[in-house]
């Protein structure tokens, strides 16, 4: 059931991207090359203890993990751990947040020193996809507009958009109805394609594949890691985003 939320709500789920945003802003300053996944992993921990949050990936079907760390071609879900950024490399951290009882979420992919120009191409390529749902996100259009925007756009320049994996709702859970597809699947009607009604908070993020659109899995802790199946290189970007009147909000910001 999709539910729209109160303005009332909508201001603590402001709260809670904020705290996501710093979170991402510490990260973003402490990846270099040889620092460790769970380094990264444990200074988020760290902040949003500190801050009064709640990180909601930890436990989440056994994810072992306060954050994700994907690396390269993995995709989404990668597990913190021991593996050691090297200069070239990108990676993709998701970050989640409970605050005050409702969920801030937020995804980017950072480069780790000097990349060269084809990972830049697709970094740039996959920030301009999430410009672009978010800005197809308006009152009164359907859900399937966001998903045509990203697919158009990625398509256009030669990148897979994933499909196995979609955004989401988000309020007091990290995943609500609707889900939010980054490709648009014919014929889409009704409660398929439900419309974007002010109130409603949802998760819109992109994830480009420099190759195929298809995924594979590996594991590990018991955790299983989504990577392309050509194993080329993937971007993941997120913000959280409420639909208001006005047009579409983003709530994770600093």
């Amino acid at each position: 059931m999709v539910t729209r939320k109160s303005p009332y709500e909508i201001a603590i789920m402001r709260e809670s991207g904020r705290l996501v945003a710093q979170a991402h802003a510490l990260v973003r300053a402490a990846i270099a090359p040889g620092v460790a996944t769970i380094e990264l992993d444990a200074l988020v921990h760290a902040f949003a203890s500190k801050a009064g949050g709640e990180l909601v990936f930890k436990g989440y079907k056994g994810f072992p993990g306060h954050i994700c760390a994907s690396i390269n071609e993995e995709i989404v879900h990668g597990v913190p751990g021991p593996r050691r950024l090297a200069a070239g490399d990108i990676i993709a951290v998701d970050i989640g947040i409970r605050y005050k009882g409702y969920v801030g979420d937020a995804a980017w992919t950072y480069p780790v020193g000097e990349v060269d120009a084809a990972s830049r191409a697709l970094l740039d390529a996959g920030e301009e996809a999430l410009r672009r749902g978010i800005a197809a996100a308006q009152p009164g259009a359907r859900v399937s507009a966001i998903g045509r925007a990203v697919q158009s756009f990625a398509e256009s320049k030669g990148y897979g958009v994933v499909r196995d994996y979609t955004g989401h709702g988000v309020g007091e859970s990290m995943h609500e109805a609707p889900q939010i597809p980054n490709f648009v699947e014919e014929p889409r009607v009704g409660s398929q394609d439900p419309k974007l009604k002010p109130g409603l908070v949802i998760a819109i993020e992109p994830m480009l594949n420099a190759g195929t659109h298809l995924t594979a899995t590996y594991k590990i802790k018991g955790w299983e890691v989504v990577i392309t199946r050509d194993r080329k290189r993937s971007v993941h970007f997120e913000h959280t985003v409420a639909i208001t009147e006005a047009g579409p909000v983003i709530l994770t910001l600093p």
